[in-house]
C-alpha cells in the first residue's frame, strides 16, 4: 500500500461532542494482512487482481473505512474475504444467519488474517447489495418474525426501504459493519438518510468498512479512504477522488459535459455502419 496522506475531513457538527474524549471509537479490527506464502500464486484469481496483488498490511480507520475504486479493482473482493475471515456468511446477514444459496466467493480468506484489538464487537452484520435478496428470503424460509428489522417482511418493500430498515432497525451498535455498495438501491435522499445512519452508529462504538461508488457517502467526515487501482492500494483524501471531481465538475457543466458526450458518440456512430 502507498503511504497515507493526510485527511482533508472536518467534523460533522457536534462530532467533537459525540466522539470527544469520553467516548472515541472503538476499534475492534486493527487491520488486514495478506499472508502471501498461503496465496496459490499471483498468476490465479484472486490474487492475479492488480490491488491483491500489491497487499501487504491495510490499517483500517477506527470507525468509517471506505473501499473505492473501478468495478474489477478488486474492493468488493477484499470486502467479501474479510466478512467471511469475519464469520459472516459470504451472501451477507448476520453471523447466525449462516446460508449459501450459490457458492461463488473466492478463496482469499484463506490467505487472509484480521489483526484484532482486545475489544469485542457484541453485533454485526455484513450488508451486500447483490444478494441481499437472498438475505430475506432466507430470513422468510426461516420464518423470521423481522422483529429485528422494523417488524416487516424485507421482501414486503422496496429495495431501499429493506436497506434502511436494515440499517435503522436491525444495526444496534457497539459492532462491525460490512457494507459492500449500500448505495444500490438508494436515492441520493435517502443516501443522505444512510449518512446520518453510519454517524449514529460511529457515535455508538461501532466500527464500519464500506465499499461504495457514492460520492455522499465518501464524504463522511475523517474517514480512511482506500482507492483499488491497477498500482495497488493507496489512500487519498475525499477532493482527489474521482467520485468527488467527475461528479462537481459535472453538476457544475452539465450542458457542455453532455454536449462533448454526445458529440463524440455521434462521432463514433458515424465511423461505422451500425447507424441509428
Amino acid at each position: 500500500m502507498n503511504s497515507r496522506k493526510a485527511s482533508s475531513h472536518r467534523p460533522l457538527p457536534g462530532m467533537g461532542k459525540t466522539l470527544g474524549s469520553n467516548r472515541t471509537p472503538r476499534r475492534y479490527f486493527e487491520a488486514v494482512r495478506l499472508e502471501r506464502d498461503k496465496a496459490p500464486g499471483f498468476n490465479e484469481y484472486p490474487s492475479s487482481i492488480p490491488s491483491i496483488r500489491h497487499l501487504f498490511r491495510l490499517e483500517f480507520h477506527p470507525a468509517v473505512t471506505f473501499f473505492i475504486g473501478e468495478n474489477g479493482s478488486g474492493k468488493s473482493t477484499l470486502l467479501e474475504a474479510i466478512a467471511v475471515k469475519a464469520g459472516f456468511s459470504a451472501e451477507g446477514g448476520d453471523k447466525q444467519l449462516q446460508f449459501g444459496t450459490h457458492d461463488t466467493h473466492s478463496a482469499l480468506h484463506d490467505c487472509i488474517r484480521l489483526e484484532r484489538s482486545l475489544g469485542r464487537p457484541t453485533d454485526g452484520f455484513f450488508l451486500r447489495a447483490e444478494s441481499f435478496y437472498n438475505v430475506a428470503s432466507e430470513l422468510e424460509k426461516l420464518g423470521s418474525s423481522f422483529q429485528g428489522y422494523g417488524g416487516q417482511s424485507l421482501h414486503r418493500q422496496s429495495h431501499g426501504e429493506s436497506f434502511l430498515a436494515v440499517m435503522k432497525e436491525r444495526l444496534q451498535g457497539g459492532g462491525v459493519y460490512l457494507f459492500d455498495e449500500p448505495e444500490a438501491a438508494l436515492s441520493p435522499q435517502r443516501q443522505l438518510s444512510v449518512l446520518t445512519l453510519v454517524h449514529r452508529l460511529v457515535c455508538h462504538q461501532s466500527q464500519l468498512v464500506i465499499a461504495t461508488h457514492s460520492p455522499i457517502l465518501l464524504a463522511y467526515p475523517q474517514a480512511r479512504i482506500y482507492e483499488f487501482s491497477e498500482s495497488g492500494i493507496t489512500e487519498v483524501n475525499y477532493t482527489e477522488t474521482e467520485h468527488f471531481q467527475i461528479t462537481r465538475d459535472f453538476l457544475n457543466r452539465h450542458e457542455r459535459m453532455l454536449e462533448l458526450l454526445m458529440n463524440a458518440e455521434d462521432a463514433e456512430l458515424d465511423s461505422t455502419k451500425w447507424k441509428l
